[in-house]
C-alpha cells in the first residue's frame, strides 16, 4: 500500500514536516522484536476479532459441507481486507475522528443514521450469539451447564470495559490473539492431505451450486464486516490519545513513519485472521467432511466433531481458541457499536475515561452487551440470529466501503495523505466484491 498523492514533493515536505511537530516520534527500541511487538496494536486486535466464534462457525460449515473447495477464498480476502482496514486506520490517525464523526462532519446524515441503527442491531445479535458460544465452548472444557454460565461471562465482559483502562484492554486484547493458534494446532492434528490443501489454495474451484454461493457469500459477510471498520478507526484515535494528543487539533496529521506502521500493524492482523480462517476450513474438511458429517451447525458442534477424528486434544484446542477469542470479540463488537452511536451524538466515547465521565458510550455497550445477552434465554435460534446478522451487514458493508474510498480521497479530510493509485485499485475491488456479495446473497436468500 502507497501513501502517496498528487501534492508537490515540496507541498509534501512541508505537509510532513508540520506533522512530525505535532506528532513527535516515540523513542526508537533497539530490539527488532520488542521495536515489531510494539507496533502491533489497533490491527492485530482487529484481526483477532475477526475470528469470532460466528466466524469460526462460518469456516467450519464451510469445510464441513465443501471440503477444501473455498480455500481459496484466504488468498482473495487478504489484500481486500488489509487495504480496507488500513485505510479505517488512516481515517483515524489523520483526521483525529472515528468514522462516525468523520461521516457526521463530512457526510449526509441520511447515509449515517441507518447504518449506526443497522451496525447496532448487527453487533448486539452478533455479541450475544458470541456470547453463548463462549459458554458452549467453556462447557466442553468443564461440565457446568451452559445457561449457568451465560450471565457471569456477560457481567465479567462488560465489568473488564468498565473499569479496566484502555491500556489494561488492549494489552489483554493482544494476549488473547495468541488463542487463535490453537485452531492451527488443530487442523495439524486432523492431519490433511496437504496436496489437496495446497491445490485448492491456488486453483479456485468454483461452483454455482446454491450451497456454495451461499457458503462463498457468507465468508465475504464475516470477515469484511462493518463493525471492524469502526473499531478500527476508533482504535486509532484511543492510541492518540493514549500518547497525549486530547483535542481533535491535535491529533489531526499523521507522518508517513506513523501510516507505514499502520500498514505493518494491519497487515498482521489481516494475516494472522486469513491464516486462521484456512486452518479452521482445513480441519473441518480433513476431519468432517471426508467422514461425511457434513451438517454442523455452529462452531462448538465442530469442536465435539472432531474428537472422533482428530483425537481430544484438537477438540480442547478448538474450545480454547473459541473462549480466547470470544472474549475478544464481544467487547470489540459492543464497543464498536458504542464508538458509532456516540460520534455520531458527538458523546464522550474513551475507553480510558471513566463510566461517569462518558456515561452514554458506556450505557450503549452495556445495554448492547446486555440485550445480546437475552437472546440465550428467549428462544431465538443462534444460526438463525447470525443469518440475520449476516443479511444486515451483507446489506451496510458495501456503502460503507463506498463511502470509505470518498473519504480516504478526499483532501478536505485527508490533505495530502489521500490514497495512491494501488490503494485505490483494491480498495474499490474491496468495494466491488462486496457489492457483488450482496447481491449473491439477496439472490440466493429469495431462492
Amino acid at each position: 500500500m502507497d501513501e502517496d498523492s498528487d501534492t508537490t514533493p515540496k507541498q509534501q515536505s512541508e505537509h510532513k514536516h508540520s506533522n512530525e511537530r505535532s506528532h513527535s516520534p516515540k523513542p526508537r527500541k533497539r530490539n527488532p522484536i520488542k521495536r515489531f511487538l510494539s507496533i502491533l496494536g489497533p490491527g492485530l486486535i482487529t484481526g483477532a476479532a475477526d475470528d469470532d466464534p460466528s466466524g469460526i462457525a462460518t469456516y467450519s460449515i464451510a469445510g464441513a459441507s465443501l471440503g477444501f473447495a473455498t480455500l481459496w477464498t484466504a488468498l482473495l480476502t487478504l489484500p481486500l481486507m488489509s487495504v480496507v482496514q488500513y485505510l479505517c486506520a488512516k481515517i483515524g490517525m489523520v483526521s483525529g475522528m472515528g468514522l462516525g464523526g468523520v461521516l457526521r462532519r463530512h457526510y449526509s446524515r441520511s447515509l449515517l443514521y441507518p447504518a449506526v441503527f443497522l451496525l447496532l442491531v448487527a453487533n448486539t445479535i452478533n455479541a450475544g450469539t458470541d456470547i453463548g458460544a463462549i459458554a458452549a465452548a467453556i462447557n466442553l472444557l468443564v461440565p457446568v451447564p451452559i445457561v449457568y454460565l451465560i450471565v457471569p461471562i456477560a457481567l465479567l465482559i462488560v465489568a473488564v470495559q468498565f473499569w479496566g483502562s484502555y491500556r489494561l484492554i488492549s494489552g489483554v486484547f493482544k494476549w488473547l490473539t495468541l488463542a487463535l493458534f490453537a485452531y492451527i494446532g488443530a487442523a495439524f492434528l486432523a492431519k490433511p492431505n496437504w496436496r489437496e490443501v495446497i491445490s485448492a489454495t491456488f486453483v479456485p474451484r468454483l461452483s454455482f451450486d446454491k450451497t456454495y454461493l451461499t457458503t462463498l457469500v457468507a465468508i465475504l459477510g464475516t470477515t469484511i464486516s462493518p463493525y471492524l471498520f469502526f473499531w478500527q478507526a476508533s482504535q486509532e484515535v484511543e492510541e492518540e490519545i493514549r500518547n497525549g494528543r486530547q483535542t481533535i487539533e491535535e491529533r489531526q496529521g499523521a507522518t508517513y513513519a506513523e501510516l507505514r506502521n499502520a500498514v505493518l500493524d494491519t497487515d498482521v492482523g489481516m494475516f494472522i485472521c486469513n491464516l486462521v480462517f484456512f486452518f479452521v476450513i482445513v480441519a473441518a474438511a480433513a476431519t468432517l467432511h471426508t467422514h461425511g458429517k457434513t451438517n454442523i451447525q455452529s462452531a462448538t458442534d465442530a469442536a465435539q466433531a472432531l474428537e472422533p477424528f482428530a483425537g481430544a486434544a484438537a477438540k480442547y484446542l478448538f474450545a480454547v481458541g473459541l473462549i480466547g477469542v470470544g472474549f475478544l470479540a464481544v467487547p470489540v463488537l459492543t464497543s464498536s457499536a458504542a464508538y458509532a452511536v456516540a460520534e455520531t451524538f458527538r458523546w464522550e466515547c474513551r475507553l480510558d475515561d471513566k463510566p461517569r465521565e462518558a456515561k452514554q458510550f458506556y450505557l450503549v455497550i452495556a445495554a448492547s452487551t446486555l440485550v445480546g445477552m437475552l437472546i440465550n434465554f428467549v428462544g431465538i435460534n443462534p444460526m438463525s440470529a447470525l443469518f440475520w446478522t449476516a443479511v444486515i451487514n451483507g446489506l451496510v458493508s458495501p456503502p460503507l466501503l463506498v463511502v470509505i474510498m470518498l473519504v480516504s480521497n478526499n483532501k478536505e479530510v485527508m490533505g495530502d495523505k489521500v490514497n495512491g493509485l494501488a490503494t485505490n485499485v483494491v480498495g474499490w475491488a474491496a468495494a466491488v466484491v462486496m457489492v457483488a456479495a450482496a447481491i449473491g446473497l439477496l439472490v440466493t436468500w429469495g431462492d
